[in-house]
């Protein structure tokens, strides 16, 4: 607790003892704080900005930049709202309804973060990027014929797609249609070595079809390439080891899930299992 109070002591500092800012030069700030890792006083700077010319048409953008910064800090209510007031502004904005569609998601506000893609795909049909997240949403709901409709959209637009087909590959991983989806990962990897998403995907397939060996290796390679594993990543190694009875192992990966965000009333269920 005394880290967090020092550090946002400090950032305060920081802005408090910079010579008066213009508008511009607060947004220069935000992104040179920014690009130092330094989110809490690159948030401080863009507020600044925002406060100065509460009227600027520019604040759009200031506002999704706030929400994004916000989120990488893990503020996700405030990035919500960061996001909702710059869509206030631009209703139809590509960039910021992608960035609160993958919030909601994020969120596990599954609907909310379809009305979000719906919205984008009334305005740009084939965007590939909002009909792969939409269909991997559809999934999450259980509704395949959904999803593939989503992913058969992008190969008839897109016939050399990398998200079409992962999409297809994933959708089949659900269906339970094990061989085929091993298929598609397979060519996958052979056309993108080294893809993590892949990786990581197949890693799970190699799980669920009690590879537990394969399905180590492969997720090792992830989180050797990755800088920030996700929750998700965490969560499956935790439960690669379960299955193979490292319980002590796994039961440390569960709880760090948990620190990333991910579902608590799962995680404690699966730690029961590691008692």
């Amino acid at each position: 607790m005394k880290k967090i109070v020092i550090g946002f002591l400090l950032n305060i500092l920081v802005i408090n003892l910079l010579p008066a800012q213009t508008y511009q030069e607060w947004i220069v700030k935000s992104y040179e704080f920014s690009d130092s890792g330094n989110w809490a006083a690159a948030e401080d700077a863009l507020k600044a900005a925002m406060r100065l010319e509460p009227a600027n048409p520019l604040n759009f953008a200031l506002l999704s930049n706030l929400g994004t910064i916000q989120r990488r800090q893990g503020k996700l209510d405030d990035a919500m709202i960061s996001y909702t007031a710059a869509l206030s502004q631009r209703p139809d904005d590509e960039l910021i309804l992608m960035n609160r569609a993958e919030l909601y998601s994020e969120m596990n506000e599954t609907e909310k973060a379809i009305n979000d893609y719906n919205t984008l795909l009334v305005k740009i049909p084939e965007h590939e990027k909002a009909l792969y997240n939409r269909g991997l949403l559809h999934i999450r709901n259980g509704e395949f014929l959904l999803a593939e409709a989503d992913f058969e959209h992008i190969i008839e637009k897109y016939p050399d797609t990398f998200l079409g087909r992962l999409g297809y590959a994933i959708l089949e991983k659900a269906r339970t249609n094990y061989d085929e989806s091993e298929n598609i990962f397979n060519y996958l990897d052979d056309k993108y070595p080294d893809n993590v998403r892949v990786m990581e995907e197949r890693s799970e397939l190699y799980f669920l079809t009690r590879r537990n060996g394969r399905a180590m290796t492969e997720l090792n390679k992830v989180f050797a390439a990755v800088k920030e594993p996700s929750a998700e990543m965490y969560m499956l190694r935790g439960r690669i080891k379960l299955a193979q009875y490292e319980k002590a192992s796994a039961a440390l990966d569960f709880k760090k899930a948990a620190e990333l965000g991910y579902d608590k009333e799962t995680v404690e269920r699966l730690l029961k299992e590691t008692y």
